[in-house]
Parts: structure tokens; C-alpha cells; sequence
């Protein structure tokens, strides 16, 4: 927390599953504190997009280590870029789908990201989404959530956005990739996805955005805001 001109600067946690909702609502939730958003996901999605522009196997550490040497990823007006470049549609492309949750996992990676989230969240008055910050990147953060619905409803989430896209999609299969993902992510040995234990559980099962963003804010207003 960073209190400046009697105005508190809080930093807050929101982790979560795939298709939680997680984004929507960390997103939704800094627009209203006007608060920085910082959408940790696409950062591991541009460092994916460096490593696949490079050729870089991502079982290469060492070539790994030298990239994320080299290479600038930041947020300019809430959107991801890379090397001063808007990848926030290079990001979603099929390739990196699976490459960012292999290139995710690799320490080179994840040291280098989770050392630039620290420095960003260091003056407080961010809303920083991903699947560990609560627990790794920033477990003395202020107010921390754990974002989550089931592997139904989560499925049924990115099958609609696919649909929405134009793309063709398998309701089954989404549904069955979405669970085989939360096994990978809760069972790695590198920061699985478990809530921290001070973390408010928030599931979005069976509640609309506003809903959860209006549950979060009044857990934010406990603490001054």
C-alpha cells in the first residue's frame, strides 16, 4: 500500500483459472478505482511472441535467459507491446495458444516477468491478473481475489468468444481442454494455480460481471478506498 496526498495507492491480487472471468472483472475493477490494469497473461503471451519470432525452442533456457535480456515488454495505455510494437493481436494468434503455457513454465521466463511485475506494482494503485500473483509475484498484496467458475461454465465461456470470432469450435473439447489445463496448472511444480490462503474466493459460476465487480469493491472499500 502507498498513501500519497491522503490518497491510498492499494495493490490487488486477482488470480484465477482459464475463463473464470478473472479478466473481465480485474479489468472492470481498475476502471473504477482508476486504477492501473495489468494483465500478467499477456505478458507471457508477448515473451511467447518474442521466443516464436526468434525460433526459440521453449525448452531452451539459455537462449530464453538472452531473449528476455534483450527484449522490452510493457503496457502502454493498457495495451501489451513488445519492443515498442501493439501485440495485443499477435498475442492471441493459434500458434501461441500452447507455446505461452510452455514458454510460461520456464524459470528463465517467469524470473525475468515476475521481476518487472514487482517493479510495476511498487507505487501501488494496480489490479494485477494472472494465475500467481497472490501467492508469488505479490503475496503481500493489499486485497487479493481467487477468481473461478467451473470447468462447464468456463467452457461454455471460450466456446462462445470462438463462435463470436468466427472460429469453429467443439463445445465437448473446449470444455475437456479447459480441465486438462487446470490439471497441468495446479499440479506444475513452478507456481501452480492454488488460491492463497488469505485470498477472497469469488465464483462466477452463477453471477454476471457487474455482480462479481460489485462483490470485489465492496471488499476494496474495507480498506479506506
Amino acid at each position: 500500500m502507498r498513501i500519497t496526498d491522503d490518497t491510498i495507492h492499494l495493490t490487488i491480487a486477482v488470480d484465477g483459472p482459464a475463463g473464470s472471468g478473472k479478466s473481465s472483472a480485474g479489468k472492470l475493477l481498475s476502471e473504477r478505482l482508476s486504477y492501473q490494469y495489468i494483465d500478467t497473461g499477456a505478458m507471457y503471451r508477448a515473451a511467447a511472441v518474442a521466443a516464436h519470432r526468434a525460433g526459440i525452442s521453449p525448452d531452451d533456457d539459455a537462449a530464453l535467459e538472452r531473449l528476455m535480456n534483450d527484449v522490452d515488454i510493457s503496457f502502454v495505455s493498457g495495451v501489451i507491446h513488445l519492443d515498442g510494437e501493439d501485440v495485443s493481436r499477435a498475442i492471441r494468434e493459434p500458434v501461441i495458444d500452447g507455446l505461452s503455457s510452455a514458454v510460461s513454465a520456464r524459470s528463465p521466463i517467469r524470473a525475468a516477468l515476475i521481476a518487472l511485475q514487482r517493479r510495476m506494482a511498487e507505487e501501488g494503485g494496480v489490479v494485477m491478473e494472472g494465475r500467481d500473483i497472490g501467492t508469488v509475484v505479490l503475496p503481500d498484496a493489499d486485497v487479493k481475489f481467487f477468481v473461478t467458475a467451473s470447468a462447464e461454465v468456463r467452457g461454455r465461456r471460450r466456446y462462445d468468444e470462438r463462435i463470436a470470432r468466427g472460429e469453429e469450435a467443439d463445445l465437448d473439447e473446449v470444455i475437456e481442454a479447459i480441465r486438462r489445463r487446470d490439471e497441468r496448472d495446479k499440479n506444475r511444480s513452478l507456481s501452480p494455480l492454488v488460491p492463497a490462503d488469505d485470498a477472497e474466493i469469488v465464483d462466477t459460476s452463477d453471477m454476471n460481471l457487474e455482480e462479481v465487480v460489485g462483490y470485489m469493491l465492496e471488499r476494496v472499500k474495507k480498506h479506506g478506498i
